[in-house]
């Protein structure tokens, strides 16, 4: 189940745990990776990503944010304005950050 997979993620990566489930975005979001990176991360296994998002609205206090996890992803996080998601998006992967935007949009307003 998808859900349940994108709460493990979330907890892994974050160990946030006090969230509400919003939505489920529509449709599946993919990127490729750029040539340059190509075979030099994900140890050459992968050439992009297909991914599910989850709109979730987080219920706790910062504290509980830490992405100093067992095996970190991040160095770290703040938050952000929706409006600015597709400045800090990677070149690659702008094209999901605007349709994540468009679709928060929808919800939130």
């Amino acid at each position: 189940n998808y859900l349940d997979a994108a709460k493990r993620e979330r907890k892994e990566e974050t160990s946030i745990k006090s969230v509400e489930l919003i939505k489920e975005l529509d449709g599946w979001l993919k990127y490729n990776l750029p040539e340059n990176l190509l075979g030099k991360i994900w140890n050459g296994k992968y050439s992009g990503q297909k991914q599910k998002w989850f709109v979730m609205k987080f219920l706790g206090e910062d504290n509980e944010i830490n992405v100093k996890t067992k095996v970190p992803e991040f160095l770290e996080w703040k938050w952000i304005d929706i409006d600015e998601i597709t400045s800090i998006a990677v070149n690659f992967k702008l094209n999901i950050y605007k349709k994540v935007k468009e679709q928060i949009k929808e919800i939130v307003n």
